[in-house]
């Protein structure tokens, strides 16, 4: 039997550049699925991106989805891609199970915390206190830098990647420091700074969009202080659910947030696409 790909629109291009193209998964012209192909809105035209892949019920466990996820690599090499992502539920293991199979990696994963309804208490001689518009630039161009070589490493091109953590800045902070919903704060303990905490509050839910502890100051703790006073913030502003992103590697991180009840809701996986 032979499973193919044929699509069922026109190449689609949107206003941020990207395009996509939806297919129906055939075997011998018989429909059995269906799989939605786009490229990367943040990582440009290089990264495509498997936006949706379902096969029917009666068809499922006969290796469709993995000959239907290779057709639909063929079709992005076609596009210039270099590499191919996939974001995929932590409960959907068949879906992580096809996509290890097939040689994708672990890029990150999305963590996400219900919280009491009792902000925590900062340890003793820590306090939180908001970010001048001095520390702001300062920590806007370092975490801008820090942003783009996270992503190199991780196999995007330095042009790309740069361009990604420029336009995600300036997305999400169009008013800088005074960006509506957008909470920056320092974290001293016994006077001194320790780490800095960005936070955005979203209408359901708060998001951790950076938490770094100083580089003279790790190791003793601050960390946990930071995520401490994030969902403190976050009760404070009333959001109850609090979540992040974590790059795949990053252990000490790992262990934190698990130690602080974070559950992994959404895995990402890349692959290069030779």
């Amino acid at each position: 039997m032979t499973t193919t790909l044929r699509p069922v629109e026109p190449l689609q291009r949107a206003a941020d550049g990207t395009r996509s193209r939806r297919y129906q998964v055939c075997v011998n012209s018989r429909p059995v699925g269906a799989i939605h192909l786009g490229t990367s809105p943040a990582l440009g035209d290089s990264v495509a991106r498997i936006l949706d892949l379902r096969i029917d019920e009666p068809d499922r466990g006969r290796g469709r989805a993995t000959v239907a996820a290779l057709a639909a690599e063929e079709v992005a090499r076609g596009w210039g891609c270099r590499q191919i992502e996939a974001a995929v539920p932590a409960t959907a293991e068949a879906a992580r199970r096809l996509a290890r199979a097939l040689g994708y990696v672990p890029r990150g994963r999305t963590v996400t915390k219900r919280l009491g309804g009792t902000p925590p208490d900062l340890p003793a001689g820590s306090r939180a206190r908001p970010m001048t518009p001095a520390e702001f630039d300062a920590w806007q161009a370092h975490e801008t830098e820090r942003y783009a070589r996270t992503w190199m490493e991780r196999g995007i091109p330095e042009a790309a990647a740069r361009a990604k953590a420029r336009r995600d800045h300036e997305t999400l902070l169009p008013g800088g420091l005074g960006t509506g919903g957008m909470l920056f704060s320092v974290l001293e303990h016994d006077g001194a700074r320790v780490g800095t905490l960005w936070l955005a509050l979203r209408e359901d839910r708060a998001f951790v969009f950076d938490v770094e502890t100083d580089a003279a100051h790790r190791g003793r703790g601050h960390g946990r202080s930071l995520m401490l006073l994030a969902e403190a913030q976050s009760l404070a502003a009333g959001r109850g659910l609090l979540g992040l992103n974590v790059f795949a590697g990053n252990t000490p991180a790992e262990r934190l947030y698990e130690s602080l009840g974070y559950e992994t809701t959404q895995y990402s996986y890349c692959k290069t696409l030779l």
